[in-house]
């Protein structure tokens, strides 16, 4: 009986480690620290327009976290994501509509966004068009 008490209690000098506050983990896959360009725009044709190039900052299955110094995000705004974003001709990114879940101010004076991806979009080419017609002669 003496050993269940000395291992139930904890000792009164102890550091305590739960976090005032802490918020239940609502997660459903695991996260991976990848870095990949993406394009950001609001989806809402009623909202400021913007484009945001930004790197994540961890990635998982259903959502992005990414830190940015756009001042327009908003819980609950609906997104255009192009992932992974490039310029080149060739790339092959991925559009995926998603909603800003998550907001949280920076050390370093960015606000850290988290998104939840609602769906995919489709696959997005880059595409040179060019308007010259040559002379016919």
């Amino acid at each position: 009986m003496a050993t269940q008490d000395l291992m139930s209690k904890t000792p009164s000098k102890s550091p305590t480690f739960s976090r005032p506050n802490a918020l239940p983990e609502r997660r459903g896959a695991r996260r991976c620290k990848i870095t990949q360009l993406m394009r950001i725009r609001p989806s809402d044709p009623q909202k400021d327009h913007f484009e945001d190039l930004r790197g994540s900052m961890s990635v998982s299955r259903g959502g992005v976290y990414f830190q940015t110094s756009e001042k327009c995000y908003e819980i609950g705004l609906r997104l255009f994501v192009t992932m992974p974003y490039s310029k080149e001709p060739s790339a092959i990114s991925r559009e995926y509509l998603a909603e800003v879940v998550r907001m949280d101010p920076r050390s370093n004076g960015l606000t850290g966004i988290g998104i939840k991806i609602l769906m995919e979009l489709g696959f997005q080419r880059q595409h040179s068009y060019s308007f010259y017609t040559p002379p016919r002669g």
